[in-house]
């Protein structure tokens, strides 16, 4: 009886063994999930593991994070395979980017339960007037389970962003970037609203102030918003000049307290040509500072610290007159085409400096040439490829290897140089010339006689 127990226990264990092997999702799964579980029989669990592996893998979910998932969430199991395929087409049907869709059901689970999205499907589908965004129903799904919302009460926070003279844009942009204000109380928004009016910003401009920073709807008035005011008035602007920027730019509302003080001290102390001083402060110092947070905010997303960030400005003030959208496109080669890590950038700010099409691209192209030929063993760091003049470049690396003119481009022998002048117009320049007289040159005789 015994012997036979055991064989039955190796066989349960030979068969589980087959199908994690022979199905190359079920690797994935987490081996704390206990294949013996007393209330499914083996093999009806083993089938259900694999099934819903399969399933998530199909609608997107990462091999390497079906593990834990399935793993954190064992209530699965007892899930009907239908109903999950129900909710993923529906999740799906509701044009979610697939990065979000997998972090919204990876950290929020609950809402893969079909009647809770027939629910908010049949919500959406009732929004008289504002066209939820994918981003905008993100936030429904994951916040309705976090706080335990339905849709009634939502609506409710609708209705009273309406009321209080909201566009269905600024609603919609709103519950986009602050959520939260689902569960704030009509007291509390408007108190915002009142401050707001309190301080010089006209009625008719609230809805483009929130619209574009609706963060501060949960800012607090007295250990925040007035704080931060009275730091932009201690430094030395009119009440004026802060209520336009606010206006023109409302993000200023959502600068920490103390930054913006060490933005100005960064513009005081910056050491460069006067025509970029110009450039720099052609909107005034207080649209300057902010300029300086926007670019500080930019590096220290790519991982750089503030101190760093702040270094890099200092040693290179142009980034403060270039685009975002310039500096993030220098950045992303940096690291995905030229492999070097953003720790390189406080000892070599001139990259983000210098032309991205004639410096950047060409230098790069040139060096990957030579590496790939074997015609360079040395480490090249980023400041042997940045720092170098052109015509230093192009004789260290471009005129040993003519093939590489064509990639560098610069001082090749197919570049016809511009002229600066059309041809010809020196002539117009040419001193206009006078027939000399017998008087003239008697003149010039006398004056000579006296000199020597």
């Amino acid at each position: 009886m015994e012997m036979t127990m055991v064989a039955s226990v190796e066989a349960r264990r030979s068969l589980w063994r087959i199908l994690k092997n022979g199905t190359h999702c079920f690797s994935t799964l987490s081996s704390s999930i206990d294949p013996f579980h007393p209330k499914l029989s083996q093999q009806s669990q083993y089938r259900k593991e694999i099934s819903l592996a399969s399933l998530f893998q199909r609608y997107g979910l990462p091999p390497s994070q079906i593990q834990g998932f399935l793993a954190k969430n064992r209530f699965l199991l007892n899930s009907s395979l239908k109903e999950l395929e129900k909710c993923l087409a529906t999740l799906l049907a509701f044009r979610i980017p697939q990065n979000s869709l997998i972090s919204l059901i990876r950290d929020c689970p609950g809402i893969l339960e079909h009647q809770f999205l027939k629910k908010w499907q049949a919500f959406f589908s009732q929004l008289h007037g504002l066209t939820p965004s994918p981003l905008m129903i993100r936030n429904f799904l994951q916040y309705s389970r976090r706080y335990q919302l339905d849709p009634g009460e939502l609506s409710k926070s609708i209705e009273i962003l309406r009321g209080l003279g909201f566009t269905h844009v600024s609603i919609a942009r709103v519950f986009e970037d602050f959520p939260t204000v689902a569960v704030m109380n009509k007291g509390e928004i408007l108190s915002i609203i009142e401050f707001l009016m309190e301080i010089g910003v006209p009625r008719d401009k609230i809805d483009r102030v929130i619209s574009l920073h609706p963060r501060v709807l949960g800012l607090g008035i007295e250990d925040r918003l007035k704080p931060l005011l009275c730091e932009l008035s201690n430094s030395g602007f009119s009440d004026d000049e802060i209520i336009k920027e606010i206006i023109r730019e409302p993000n200023i509302l959502g600068m920490e307290l103390g930054e913006f003080s060490r933005c100005l001290q960064l513009l005081k102390t910056l050491k460069c040509r006067e025509a970029i001083k110009e450039k720099i402060f052609q909107e005034g110092m207080l649209r300057a500072g902010f300029e300086v947070k926007l670019r500080v905010d930019c590096l220290c997303s790519h991982g750089l610290i503030r101190r760093d960030a702040f270094k890099v400005l200092w040693k290179e003030p142009r980034l403060i007159t270039y685009d975002l959208e310039n500096i993030e496109k220098k950045i992303d080669f940096l690291v995905h085409r030229m492999e070097y890590s953003v720790d390189c950038l406080p000892d070599v700010p001139e990259y983000l400096g210098v032309n991205f099409e004639k410096q950047i691209v060409p230098r790069h192209s040139v060096m990957g040439y030579l590496k790939a030929k074997g015609a360079i063993d040395f480490e090249v760091r980023l400041k042997d490829l940045i720092k170098p003049s052109r015509l230093r470049f192009y004789n260290l690396y471009v005129k040993p290897y003519p093939e590489c003119e064509k990639l560098y481009g610069r001082f090749s022998g197919n570049v016809e140089v511009k002229r600066k002048h059309p041809t010809g117009l020196w002539k117009i320049f040419k001193p206009r010339k006078f027939p000399e007289t017998d008087e003239d040159v008697k003149n010039m005789k006398s004056f000579m006689d006296g000199v020597v």
